[in-house]
């Protein structure tokens, strides 16, 4: 089971009861070592000094000004670090940035993982001061009182994720020569996948689509994410059902006939077994009423 960001973050004796986590003191340092498999979104920043950290079992090095994004299932184990290490760092949950979102799969679309599940960018003090900026605003504004006052975080945190794509393109020829196991075949997988998600969503629908065996397919998959092709494609399922969750003039039973659900229970087993409660627990969890 991943972690989310309240139980990682009591783990170093933090309470957090938002959807999201901002922090200019980096809660990491001289704290146990522990392998974090988490299950929310993960921006951190060195701004000084160096930390060793494991990612999906890749050892890197981050010095100033490097930073790192990773999306839900990524394995992170921070190291050792120096004495002068800070980093700055922004978790938020799966969930946060779909609410009111018309397309639930930027992060998806921006292509900007080229390391399947994270990205790792070297940057300069230029870029670095430019991405604290961002972190900078959002602190500001979440101390800030008003009606509008999430949409405007959950809005400048989108505004953060496609600078860091466009950062993150820059340096994708690079990447994609260290990573040769993310394959084209791969890449253009999860894009059919969320393009098609309403239309279909088995295996052998995207192996045809591809003009490859259903056994290739699930090879290249596991080779690239060790995921299997079932896995991608119920991650993007359960990120629509969200989404229509959130349209409040959609009743259960017609969401689960827009995802291809044989009925509601069928729907609401699958959505439980993904995020552990029901889609009516959901909605009410959210103050969401059709």
């Amino acid at each position: 089971m991943y972690e989310n960001i309240r139980k990682t973050l009591a783990f170093y004796g933090i309470e957090c009861n938002q959807s999201y986590y901002l922090t200019f003191e980096s809660p990491l340092k001289d704290s146990p070592l522990k392998t974090l498999p988490i299950d929310f979104y993960a921006f951190c920043i060195c701004t000084e000094g160096e930390i060793e950290v494991e990612i999906n079992q890749n050892t890197f090095l981050m010095k100033e000004n490097d930073f790192i994004f990773a999306i839900p299932s990524t394995t992170i184990r921070f190291k050792r670090s120096s004495r002068d290490f800070k980093m700055n760092i922004l978790f938020f949950e799966k969930n946060y940035l779909i609410k009111n979102l018309a397309n639930p799969f930027i992060i998806e679309k921006t292509v900007m993982l080229n390391r399947d599940t994270y990205t790792i960018i070297r940057g300069n003090q230029k870029t670095s001061i430019f991405l604290t900026g961002f972190l900078n605003n959002i602190d500001s504004k979440r101390n800030e009182k008003g009606r509008y006052k999430d949409e405007i975080i959950r809005t400048m945190i989108i505004h953060l994720i496609l600078e860091i794509a466009e950062l993150s393109h820059s340096n994708m020829n690079e990447s994609s020569k260290e990573n040769p196991n993310i394959s084209d075949v791969y890449i253009q997988f999860k894009s059919l996948v969320v393009d098609h998600i309403l239309e279909n969503k088995t295996v052998q629908f995207y192996a045809q689509k591809l003009n490859v065996s259903n056994k290739y397919l699930i090879e290249i998959v596991k080779k690239a994410s060790n995921k299997t092709p079932h896995d991608i494609i119920n991650e993007i399922l359960i990120k629509e059902a969200y989404v229509l969750l959130g349209n409040t003039t959609l009743s259960i039973s017609q969401i689960a006939y827009q995802l291809h659900f044989n009925s509601v229970s069928s729907f609401g087993r699958f959505f439980k077994k993904h995020t552990s409660f029901s889609p009516s627990a959901y909605r009410l969890m959210e103050n969401l009423k059709h």
